[in-house]
């Protein structure tokens, strides 16, 4: 089947799809994500078809999108607030401002760092990855990877005192 039919076909039928769709979830925007999502798969399958008519295949194909979707939502656990609130840390505003600006200030420090003691310090330190899935992931030796976060780790501390003095 060649481009220019499979665009005539979401011409033609893709008013009538979305209809439909509307009318099983009662949501625009959920309608139009079930509708993408059965366009999509027409497309992967369109090969298959076998039905003279593509309308009622379409059809299927939307209902049987929109019966995953419902079976995906079934599964997905809405909390209520309390849980949500039981999640903050216990900082004031400002306490999360300040470290915000703080960690800001720290990533642009990094940023001056050499290449390779950046991407060591990030992999390390930032990541909680092993010195040696870090030397294997830059494609260094083990030693070289403990000279380069030496090296980062003793410029970051002189940063900090510089900052501490600073202030």
């Amino acid at each position: 089947m060649n481009r220019q039919t499979l665009d005539d076909i979401y011409r033609t039928h893709m008013q009538d799809i979305y209809r439909y769709l509307l009318s099983l979830c009662h949501n625009h925007h959920v309608a139009e994500d079930i509708l993408q999502e059965t366009f999509y798969r027409a497309y992967l399958h369109l090969e298959d078809c076998r039905e003279e008519r593509v309308k009622p295949w379409l059809f299927r194909v939307a209902h049987n999108v929109f019966v995953d979707f419902t079976r995906k939502q079934k599964r997905i656990h809405i909390r209520e607030d309390a849980f949500f609130s039981d999640m903050t840390t216990g900082r004031t505003t400002e306490e999360e401002v300040m470290t915000r600006e703080y960690i800001r200030e720290v990533g642009g420090f990094i940023a001056t760092l050499t290449e390779n003691q950046r991407q060591a310090i990030l992999l390390c330190d930032f990541h909680d990855l092993s010195y040696r899935e870090a030397s294997e992931i830059m494609g260094v030796g083990l030693n070289h990877i403990k000279i380069l976060l030496f090296r980062a780790r003793q410029s970051l501390r002189k940063w900090k005192e510089r900052e501490k003095q600073n202030e």
